[in-house]
């Protein structure tokens, strides 16, 4: 099962400048998304929040790519769901490509909150709305803030 032995991370992100991008498709979800995202957010005590919406998941990268020099962290938050036709690997594997790059050519962390989901209710499922099992949202930006923390106290 998706989200079985996912960590409780606590973690404090005050003073942190985070970017929350997130893609327009699938509006129900996206909106779950980023309602997690800022809630993610606010629970690890960040206020200075910015919100970026592009029109969809294959924009992430490009647009974290340009704003990644501004912000302490990124969380990346998109919907791509199956359809019958190849486009869905190639989204897929264009946004985790394109936002692990950005994350490792400049050592700031980018939280990865796109869901590929099979279909609407798997996305449903993951975008922490009301009756979802899971707030993939929260998750990105909460993984977002903890490894700026760690890296932080690592150096």
């Amino acid at each position: 099962m998706s989200g079985a032995g996912a960590p409780t991370i606590i973690v404090d992100g005050s003073g942190l400048k985070v970017a929350i991008v997130a893609a327009s498709w699938h509006t129900t979800v996206m909106d779950g998304l980023v309602d997690g995202a800022q809630r993610g957010l606010a629970d690890a005590g960040v206020t200075d929040v910015t919100l970026v919406r592009v029109p969809g998941t294959f924009e992430l990268a490009g647009a974290c790519s340009a704003l990644v020099d501004h912000f302490d962290a990124l969380v990346a938050l998109g919907v791509v769901i199956r359809g019958g036709t190849p486009h869905f690997e190639y989204v897929c594997e264009a946004a985790t490509v394109g936002l692990t790059d950005v994350s490792v050519r400049t050592g700031k962390p980018v939280g990865f909150g796109v869901l590929t989901c099979d279909d609407e209710q798997q996305a449903l499922d993951r975008a922490g709305l009301e009756g979802s099992s899971e707030d993939k949202g929260h998750e990105a930006a909460t993984a977002a803030v903890a490894t700026v923390m760690s890296l932080r106290a690592a150096l």
